[in-house]
């Protein structure tokens, strides 16, 4: 009884062994709870400063802290819900401005690669992935959960059906801060593609070499262009529109701290106003309101809606003019783009010489390139849009399904004859080489060819392996991936990249592209 006594295990023992056997996970914890926090303070110290600035608070301190914790909520796509509303109905309020969304994403992101390097600068070994991911988890929700419930008996009250979005937001952005601690390694993303991608279409995804493969770059680069032309074409229609832009300012508020909250969140809202635009030049628009869809073709009048001073860029009432109609070359554009890229990767298709790719497999890339950048603008489109209140405001924004249905239409109409137009021309013979040179006008018809020279006899080598089965009209790098003891493959090569070694006393296979 007394050696039992004597040897009784204390909760700060307990805490020790947890320490020792889980390295990492502690920092994990603190990590993760020093980004929610930040991310929480910074929320706290924009409403803190603007309640203090404004001439007719309508709450105390307590209710300014409640309402940063439902606008950090709101940054991570959880719907709000607006209790004090004029008829006494809960209006939902689910349009998550998207430039709150990278706060939270960066401090994630950040706090995950750091607790996985270990904080000595390379100098000691990596913390085990899932460890450094699920401390980092832990701790951010061990935040975010009392801070949500705080909120909770608040104006801005959160739908806890949409709460999830917090943990799917902290995965994501926590296993893309250890991913990039370990160097970005392809293995788990070959993996997950190899369950879902056929052979062929692995390596337009992700390359031999680990790097993003033809698809993903076109893909990225058509998001890119239209994101970044729907940017311009709702700063042209802000500027069109500009003296009701200003009016907006002047009848939504009242004071110099009005303004500048008013301007914060137009701010954060650009990026919305960006998807908006690229989804109006696509075609489908987007929606004030249920059943008010604007279009290039048409505007119809919207609900009564608060003068927001966004919502100046709206297309004026009526039938769609020249100018409207000129929003299309927006996605023609971004199909130039795309086809360009897969053009350009299908003339020259890896760091070594190597045939071009057929005909049909530059049209399956520029498809597969198109159904990609589809995917990620519709995914851009829900997030983007949302409630705005009950009844005629329950829908606000584009409509993602419409979106990514409009833009695979456009970017596979025109992405796929670039992408052969671009192919052609860059496989053209060179102007100055003589053999591939007409003759002119004054040339004599009895010219004869210079005779080529005698090829040199072959040297018996050991033929190449043939490439791998995964797709055989990828070329490979050439890479030593077969150990010498034991005569195995090296697995982990990214989409088993295995050429043979030659044994001691072999020579070595010819080193050249693979027929």
């Amino acid at each position: 009884m007394i050696q039992m006594t004597a040897r009784r295990t204390t909760p700060a023992t307990l805490l020790t062994r947890v320490r020792d056997r889980s390295p990492g996970l502690a920092p994990g914890l603190l990590g993760g709870a020093l980004a929610a926090g930040l991310g929480l303070g910074v929320f706290a110290v924009l409403v803190i400063l603007l309640w203090v600035s404004s001439p007719y608070p309508d709450s105390g301190p307590g209710g300014a802290l409640r309402v940063a914790a439902a606008l950090w909520l709101l940054a991570h796509g959880t719907e709000l819900v607006r209790m004090d509303t004029l008829s006494g109905v809960p209006a939902p309020v689910g349009v998550p401005p998207l430039l709150l969304l990278a706060l939270p994403v960066w401090l994630l992101h950040r706090a995950a690669r750091d607790v996985a390097e270990g904080g000595a600068g390379g100098k000691a070994p990596l913390v085990p992935g899932r460890t450094a991911w699920a401390g980092v988890l832990l701790g951010y929700l061990a935040v975010g959960v009392p801070a949500a419930l705080s909120c909770a008996g608040g104006g801005l009250r959160p739908a806890w059906g949409t709460a999830v979005c917090v943990p799917l937001v902290a995965g994501l952005a926590a296993g893309a801060g250890v991913w990039t601690a370990y160097g970005r390694p392809s293995g788990p993303l070959e993996r997950v593609l190899g369950a879902v991608l056929p052979r062929g279409a692995r390596h337009l995804v992700l390359g031999p070499d680990g790097r993003p493969g033809v698809a993903v770059r076109a893909a990225v680069a058509g998001v890119t262009v239209l994101a970044g032309g729907g940017a311009l074409l709702f700063a042209v229609s802000l500027g069109w529109h500009a003296g009701e832009t200003g009016q907006g300012f002047l009848r939504l508020t009242e004071g110099w701290s009005g303004w500048l909250a008013v301007l914060l969140l137009c701010v954060t809202l650009a990026p919305n106003a960006a998807v908006w635009a690229a989804a109006y030049a696509l075609g489908p628009g987007f929606l004030l309101g249920t059943g008010t869809q604007v279009t290039p073709l048409s505007s119809p009048p919207a609900p009564p809606l608060p003068p927001f001073p966004l919502l100046a860029a709206v297309p004026d009432v009526g039938a769609g003019t020249a100018p409207n109609w000129a929003a299309a070359a927006l996605p023609v554009t971004a199909g130039l783009v795309v086809g360009w890229f897969v053009g350009r990767g299908a003339a020259r298709s890896g760091p070594a010489p190597a045939p071009a790719w057929t005909r049909g497999r530059t049209v399956g890339a520029a498809g597969l390139a198109a159904v990609l950048c589809a995917a990620l603008l519709s995914v851009l489109a829900a997030l983007a849009g949302g409630p705005l209140g009950a009844a005629a405001l329950a829908r606000f924004g584009p409509v993602g399904w419409q979106v990514g249905a409009a833009a695979l239409a456009w970017l596979a109409l025109v992405a796929v004859p670039a992408s052969l137009a671009v192919r052609a021309w860059r496989r053209r013979p060179p102007g100055g080489d003589p053999g591939n040179r007409l003759p002119g006008p004054g040339a004599p018809r009895n010219r004869r060819a210079p005779k080529e020279a005698r090829p040199a006899p072959p040297v018996r080598r050991r033929p190449a392996p043939p490439p791998p089965r995964d797709d055989p009209d990828e070329p490979y790098p050439s890479h030593r991936t077969r150990d010498s003891v034991s005569g195995l493959w090296d697995w982990d090569m990214p989409f088993g990249v295995r050429d043979a070694v030659t044994a001691p006393g072999e020579e070595d296979p010819p080193s050249g592209p693979r027929e």
